[in-house]
């Protein structure tokens, strides 16, 4: 597994009210999340990323206002007309 290091001021920390732990981890969910949002990761690898299971995945989707749905309107409106 790769390590990264990241440098944040010692405020920024205390302004969050998180621990770097907790930081660290909210910061895996959020990156997951917008990656997942943005169409590069599947649901499955997302949770992965973000060490969480798919179920606790979708939490974090739905407390972030992110759509389960990787489906954009059109692509829905043409799969309705496809149905008929």
């Amino acid at each position: 597994m790769t390590q990264l290091t990241l440098e944040m001021p010692d405020d920024v920390l205390a302004a969050l009210h998180q621990s770097p732990k907790e930081f660290a981890r909210e910061m895996r969910i959020a990156a997951a999340v917008k990656w997942y949002e943005l169409g590069r990761l599947s649901q499955g690898r997302a949770a992965e990323i973000a060490s969480l299971t798919r179920a606790a995945f979708l939490d974090a989707l739905a407390r972030y206002r992110v759509s389960p749905y990787q489906y954009s309107a059109e692509e829905v409106a043409e799969e309705l007309r496809d149905a008929d």
